[in-house]
């Protein structure tokens, strides 16, 4: 699979989040093209501020290959990752981070800041901008329906 099939699966896990009340993002972990990891946004659902789609991701991710260490695995995440999740994907030493739509007030992976140029640990190969119109319409409609 290449990159926009992995993310098409991110999309669908962000609407399932945003049907469920949360800010529609997903995010799907892949190792040796397999899924490992999903997440979504829980933070309405389980009244968790760090129940963030990347940091749920990761926890699946770990508990599937019994390890914290992701240093095989490529992180795909509809929405470009706030400082938390940035910060969760540098310490589990995932290298390759590929994301849906940019995030201008809080994205950490070139948007407002890059914490992999920061002086934090090497920086992730980042690729912005994958399904970019489709997610930034999923999040779109969910802010409009909001209103």
């Amino acid at each position: 699979m290449n990159d926009e099939a992995f993310m098409s699966e991110a999309l669908a896990l962000a609407k399932t989040a945003g049907a469920r009340g949360d800010v529609p993002v997903g995010c799907v972990i892949v190792r040796d093209g397999a899924v490992v990891g999903r997440g979504r946004n829980r933070r309405e659902e389980v009244h968790d501020a760090t129940a963030h789609a990347e940091v749920e991701a990761i926890r699946q991710a770990s508990q599937t290959l019994g390890r914290w260490r992701l240093e095989d695995c490529t992180l795909y995440v509809t929405l470009e990752p706030c400082p938390m999740c940035a910060g969760a994907i540098w310490n589990a030493r995932i290298p390759r981070v590929v994301f849906g739509a940019r995030d201008e007030k809080a994205g950490c992976c070139g948007s407002k800041l890059h914490l992999g140029l920061e002086g934090f640990r090497p920086p992730a190969n980042i690729t912005g901008g994958v399904l970019e119109e489709e997610c930034a319409r999923v999040l779109g409609a969910f802010f409009q329906s909001m209103r």
